[in-house]
């Protein structure tokens, strides 16, 4: 990774289309630029991997480190047990110390491929993990100490509050209280490690104020807030999210293929945002790539592909991905690295249905969608239109690897173990 100690971090998130809102943009630019400062943001552990959803924020740390300053990735070891109510319509379930643990294992996989931990360089990154202070607050002290500088009316006024209680869904005293272990966040990280910024998405603002409102009440220190957009595509649908699931950053639940893919399948329209977001290409050539149009568009979609995969999951990966694409949509082969199905004879049985095949390789959720896949000639069987919906798979039909697809972009295959 290459740093630039002292640039200018706001003037980057300005320009590449990170910045949503700030607390105080000529305070905060002062302060990094006055020298090596620290900044966190806070990842939950209700999954074991984050999606793509939260690629914008991870992003955001790697450019902070790159312009000379610190990054801490806070993982929510502590506040997953609370669940953060921000936006949402339900109480997340609850997830013991196990799970928890288990779902930061497979988060931390991800953080090393983006930000240096490892470096010699004062701006070398943390990884932390609030459960060390959360877990062993005694209740009665926090409540008198921490509890009382927060004002009921003021927390049921934040946006991500008020729109819950105003659809009448109930909001448990168990979530409420996330907006104040949030903030003792905060205030905790600039006490121990000078951390004077707290980035996220918008939707957090309010959690983040609440910090930035804390830390000067206790502390009497000035500290700063940054969020990011959330990101919808061009035709309104939430980031991280495509036909077949999350798309997840770990390799393990969505294979670097399947990533790669995912980014060449990027909306016209939105090529040259996501060029200046997710990729470190210079912003001319993000918007130059990004106002190609008719065929060439296509070529700034592999080039966002491999930009992004290389970032992720390495160069090689990246060139076997586009490798595979080329095989299988110019030259109508399988590849070498498309999603597989792998069933042994237990599973195979004495046949078993094209249907049952489509939804087990991920090509669609359930039996019902596949039938219409099939009945609208949408599915394909080695390259031919699948018109049977009643088709049976035996051992002599998987005496070699056949290919299933969905429509012209997604593909699988499914083989014979043993």
């Amino acid at each position: 990774m290459t740093y630039h100690p002292k640039s200018d971090f706001v003037a980057v998130m300005m320009e590449r289309g990170f910045l949503s809102d700030c607390t105080d943009y000529q305070g905060l630019d002062d302060a990094l630029l006055s020298g090596v400062r620290p900044a966190y943001i806070g990842f939950d552990a209700t999954a074991k991997s984050l999606h793509v959803g939260s690629l914008i924020q991870i992003m955001m740390l790697r450019w902070f480190q790159k312009t000379g300053h610190q990054p801490i990735t806070l993982m929510g070891g502590g506040t997953t047990k609370v669940g953060d109510p921000s936006f949402r319509a339900d109480e997340r379930p609850l997830l013991d110390d196990a799970a928890i643990n288990d779902n930061i294992a497979g988060i931390k996989k991800v953080f090393s491929a983006y930000i240096d931990y490892d470096t010699d360089a004062p701006n070398k990154a943390l990884m932390l993990n609030n459960a060390e202070w959360l877990d062993d607050l005694n209740y009665l002290e926090f409540l008198r100490d921490i509890g009382r500088h927060f004002s009921v009316n003021r927390m049921l006024a934040f946006e991500s509050v008020k729109s819950r209680l105003d659809r009448e869904q109930s909001l448990s005293f168990l979530e409420f209280n996330y907006m104040i272990l949030q903030a003792y966040d905060f205030l905790e990280l600039n006490r121990r490690y000078g951390c004077i910024l707290q980035m996220g998405g918008s939707d957090q603002w309010g959690n983040i104020v609440n910090g930035i409102d804390l830390t000067r009440r206790v502390l009497d220190n000035g500290i700063f807030g940054l969020t990011s957009p959330l990101l919808t595509t061009s035709d309104g649908k939430k980031m991280g999210k495509s036909q077949d699931g999350a798309v997840w950053l770990n390799a393990d639940m969505r294979s670097p293929y399947e990533f790669w893919q995912f980014w060449r399948n990027t909306t016209d329209a939105d090529v040259g945002r996501f060029l200046k977001l997710y990729t470190e290409l210079p912003v001319d050539e993000c918007e130059r790539l990004g106002a190609l149009a008719g065929s060439e568009i296509n070529d700034a979609k592999i080039v966002l592909a491999n930009e992004v995969t290389t970032l992720l999951h390495g160069a090689d990966a990246a060139k076997a991905a586009e490798a595979t694409a080329r095989e299988v949509f110019e030259k109508g082969g399988v590849g070498d690295d498309l999603p597989t199905l792998s069933l042994n004879a237990a599973d195979l049985g004495d046949g078993i249905s094209i249907v049952q095949l489509i939804v087990k390789s991920g090509l669609a959720k359930t039996g019902k969608e596949a039938k219409r896949l099939i009945a609208e000639n949408g599915a394909k069987l080695d390259d031919a239109p699948l018109t049977d919906a009643g088709l049976m798979i035996d051992a002599a039909a998987l005496s070699s690897p056949i290919k299933l697809s969905a429509g012209k972009k997604r593909h699988a295959l499914v083989q014979l173990d043993g």
